[in-house]
């Protein structure tokens, strides 16, 4: 098991989730370290967590704002989680980046309720 604390520095991911055909997806995502575990959330209607329902494997990699690459990929598994660990990753994640979290909340509201994923990378 690789600990994922090497992207503590970084502001994103470049997440790949799989489709049902196993056609790989790339979003770049905002994340945050605690420990042992990787936290993404998200809101419940995008298509990274229709993904994710249907195969749970990810890779990864540090990346820019816009997806462009500049670290190694790591294999994972993402779980959705619920409860004190699922607040606490939200709290984590406004701690890191602190106010463009309420106005990314703001603007993508419209896709259902926050959702957090935990990642062990392999």
């Amino acid at each position: 098991m690789t600990s994922p604390k090497f992207l503590e520095d970084e502001k994103y991911i470049n997440l790949e989730t799989y489709k049902k055909d196993e056609t790989p997806v790339k979003t770049p995502v905002w994340f945050v370290v605690d420990g042992e575990k990787l936290y993404v959330i998200t809101r419940e209607s995008t298509g990274k967590v229709k993904r994710l329902a249907n195969n749970p494997k990810i890779k990864l990699a540090a990346c820019s704002f816009s997806g462009s690459v500049h670290g190694d990929w790591f294999s994972g598994v993402a779980t959705l989680i619920e409860g004190k660990e699922a607040e606490n990753a939200v709290k984590l994640r406004k701690k890191k980046y602190g106010f463009k979290v309420l106005l990314a909340g703001f603007m993508t509201k419209a896709k259902g309720e926050l959702v957090v994923y935990s990642i062990v990378l392999e």
